[in-house]
């Protein structure tokens, strides 16, 4: 029988060990907040204002949400950049499970806040084009997860094999021995940036389903 491999699950602990660590050690605001503080006020800022802008003051109780999903991906990416660890983003079974904690939330939330009355949101502007709206929108919502779950895979390990595809070369060409150090951190710098784009792409459309089920009628 083979093994199952279970490695993305112990890193994704690791991650989540790191987020929260870290959270812990920013300990309780105060008036005077060290740079630690004040960087972790930032972020909270950030992510609030993300909120704001796109569902409003109502939606400020999600803010903790999309925060600990934002650290809980970033940290995850990040390990990918450790040699010997694995990103835990880079298995489709945690992007999988990221996804459907997020369809799930949104849609209870649109059935708690609206309840019967959330269906609307599928039945479209045309009352006589309802029956064929609600069944475009159902396979609409019903795509998200997987967008998101295979949007993130896709980035993540397809980055982590390009990576070591390329240091490789890099380590190989003795030509462009001279050249491997910028070569390396150019390389790096572009991995960075996509552990940060990525963790934002989560984040925003996290937020944007969120808002879609939670916006009243008017809206």
């Amino acid at each position: 029988m083979q093994e199952l491999n279970l490695s993305h699950v112990y890193f994704g602990v690791l991650a989540m060990a790191i987020s929260t660590g870290l959270v812990l050690m920013a300990g309780k605001p105060s008036l005077k907040p060290t740079r630690f503080q004040a960087f972790w006020e930032g972020y909270v800022r950030f992510v609030r204002g993300m909120v704001l802008e796109n569902m409003g003051h109502e939606g400020l109780r999600y803010v903790p949400l999309i925060a600990s999903i934002g650290l809980f991906v970033f940290f995850s990416n990040l390990l990918g950049m450790v040699p010997g660890l694995e990103a835990p983003t880079g298995n489709v079974n945690t992007n999988l499970a990221l996804a459907l904690i997020v369809f799930f939330l949104y849609n209870i939330e649109g059935f708690r806040l609206h309840g019967v009355g959330y269906l609307k949101h599928f039945a479209g502007p045309n009352p006589y084009l309802a029956p064929v709206f609600f069944l475009i929108e159902v396979i609409s919502h019903l795509a998200r997860p997987i967008t998101l779950t295979l949007r993130l895979f896709a980035n993540m390990k397809g980055g982590a094999m390009l990576l070591v595809v390329l240091v490789g070369l890099v380590v190989q060409n003795y030509v462009a021995m001279a050249f491997s150090p910028i070569f390396l951190i150019f390389i790096i710098a572009i991995k960075f940036l996509a552990v940060f784009i990525q963790t934002y792409i989560f984040m925003i459309l996290s937020t944007i389903y969120l808002a879609g089920a939670v916006a009243h009628e008017e809206h």
